[in-house]
């Protein structure tokens, strides 16, 4: 969770995606979310590199998460914390009538 004078301006969920065995080392960003008032100011970079540095503290050797194709700044913000493009699910979701890609991306933490 990200404060700013003790008033929250962002957060970012890490969890397990599976409670199975072979799933234990890979850890998913559940959600990152900013204020619009905060937006661009260092905020989400911060909560995903934290939560990149809490998924290796946990044993994670690899951190993954979904994005909406048409969110250019999400995808640059993830791309610039390393993040890389590993699939696509071509029109996933439907919203307002468009049909909107799910952009699967992952960063490999090391062994």
């Amino acid at each position: 969770m990200a404060e700013l004078d003790g008033a929250v301006v962002g957060y970012v969920k890490l969890r397990r995606p599976t409670d199975l065995p072979s799933h234990r080392h890979v850890r998913q960003v559940n959600g990152l979310a900013v204020d619009p008032a905060f937006q661009r100011r260092g905020v989400g970079r911060a909560l995903l590199l934290a939560a990149i540095d809490e998924a290796r503290r946990r044993g994670a050797h690899r951190l993954t998460l979904q994005v909406l194709g048409t969110n250019p700044g999400a995808l640059a913000l993830y791309t610039g914390c390393g993040f890389e493009v590993e699939g696509v699910r071509r029109g996933e979701f439907l919203l307002d009538g468009e049909y909107v890609d799910d952009v699967l991306m992952a960063v490999h933490l090391g062994e």
